[in-house]
């Protein structure tokens, strides 16, 4: 017998009602639909709070500023968070928690500016692999933010690894893969709770061999290198037409009836252009970088970071008179012809040079290690006897990404005024035995190594593992 409600009935018991006696109440009249006349500057805003935090004193460390000279002995006070006062004699308030660092080492806290957490998330299936849109060398119009999964375990192991914020970018399949984003390590339901606020978009680009290989494939362009810069040219053409469209229209009074049709991905490039969204090349080659500060220059845009450059000691004093920053691996080489004639020594000659040289990861594994990879370029650094200190070496993970991501007037060093993101390392931070004891973004204490009530777990491992942080 089948049930029928008010509802399903109502086509047959319209005359009657759907109670004896009663008359079918008139239809609700629906609201207004809004309409904005232009197209919202930030349709998915950040809705990140920083918690309430009170008073932190972390003193008798060793701090490493990344603005400035070691500090032995010293302490660093953290006011609501943000960072109040970093030297020697600070004095505790009356309220303050008081964290003993002696034999500890203080810096701020890891910025990886490239990662693929979250839209590649694990378990590493293809059902969450939503990282790369091979659909058309220019998918300038998608944006990574929109295939983060907040419940990637990789988030966690992250932080347990000193790392605070990162760059979340789209694959290198397309010429223009789509917006990046810059997200706070911290749980969320949403990505919008974890977007760092006031964060500009990235864009990332890729030159070389990869997008001319997924189309070449497919049998369609770009199938060889001169067709990918023929593509950003014709691309960045269309984007000037579209911006001049745009500032047209604003100039003549913005008039609703004469708007001109929004395109998604012209808005990316037009954001570009107008400087909004900063550019993240993916690009191995030293003279497929010089071409595409070529580019650049052609269409007056600003390359924020070439992303793995494994010859990018060949063009580093181009990289230093363009302020462009080197997002580079500390070894990582030959796994593919254009990968080469990457050498260890590449991270040191950047920053010798007077570039801004980044220790990124590209990998979830390495994100949990930054401060080892940076370690590493050190080495190899001082070995071909270039002083690199550890004032120099810390800017790699804090400071320079904090600046190629655009925020570093807010994050990425330990300085008056600035959020308190802050690592307390058990031992020296460049060794591979030191591990990151505690981690504190916005002055909030996120991870602390001897407290299982702070060690993240996503809602997707739980009832599969119990203990992984030790």
């Amino acid at each position: 017998m089948t049930r029928i409600t008010c509802g399903r009935a109502l086509p047959f018991l319209l005359l009657a009602g759907c109670a004896a006696g009663s008359s079918p109440p008139p239809p609700a009249t629906p609201p207004p639909v809004r309409v904005d006349v232009e197209p919202p500057a930030h349709p998915f805003p950040s809705t990140y709070a920083a918690p309430q935090t009170g008073v932190t004193l972390i003193r008798n460390a060793t701090v490493l500023t990344a603005a400035g000279p070691r500090l032995d002995n010293a302490s660093l006070l953290l006011r609501d968070g943000r960072i109040e006062a970093v030297g020697p004699d600070i004095t505790a308030p009356a309220n303050a928690t008081v964290i003993d660092a002696t034999g500890k080492w203080v810096t701020p806290g890891v910025i990886d500016s490239h990662s693929h957490l979250g839209v590649y998330p694990a378990p590493g299936v293809d059902a969450v692999s939503d990282g790369n849109e091979m659909t058309d060398p220019n998918t300038a119009e998608v944006w990574a933010e929109h295939s983060i999964w907040p419940q990637d375990p990789q988030f966690g192991l992250a932080i347990a690894g000193g790392v605070t914020a990162m760059q979340i970018l789209p694959g290198s399949a397309n010429l223009f893969g789509g917006r990046g984003v810059t997200i706070k390590n911290v749980p969320s339901r949403t990505y919008q709770g974890m977007k760092f606020p006031d964060a500009p978009h990235g864009l990332k680009m890729a030159c070389g061999e990869n997008p001319k290989r997924v189309y070449g494939e497919k049998g369609r362009a770009p199938s060889t290198r001169m067709g990918n810069v023929s593509g950003y040219r014709q691309a960045w053409i269309r984007a000037q037409k579209y911006r001049e469209q745009w500032d047209r229209w604003q100039r003549s009074g913005a008039d609703p009836a004469t708007r001109p049709d929004r395109d998604l991905e012209l808005e990316t490039l037009a954001g570009v252009l107008r400087g909004e969204i900063l550019v993240h090349n993916h690009c191995y080659r030293a003279d497929e970088m010089a071409t595409m500060i070529d580019i650049a220059k052609e269409f007056g845009y600003r390359i924020a970071s070439f992303h793995h450059g494994v010859e990018a000691y060949k063009v580093r004093d181009l990289l230093a008179r363009e302020g462009i920053c080197g997002s580079l691996w500390a070894d990582w080489w030959g796994f593919k012809l254009e990968a080469y004639d990457g050498i260890v020594e590449n991270i040191a000659l950047v920053d010798e040079a007077g570039a801004c040289a980044i220790v990124h990861s590209d990998d979830a594994q390495g994100m949990q290690r930054l401060n080892q990879e940076a370690a590493k370029a050190m080495a190899a650094g001082r070995r071909a006897g270039i002083d690199v200190t550890y004032e120099k070496a810390i800017r790699w993970i804090t400071l320079n990404p904090a600046r190629a991501l655009g925020i570093d007037d807010v994050t990425g060093s330990l300085e008056m005024g600035k959020n308190a993101d802050v690592v307390i390392w058990s031992a020296d931070p460049f060794s591979v035995y030191a591990k990151a004891e505690r981690v504190f973004i916005d002055g909030a204490l996120m991870y602390d190594r001897n407290d299982p009530s702070t060690h993240r777990k996503a809602d997707v491992m739980l009832g599969t593992v119990t203990e992984v942080w030790k």
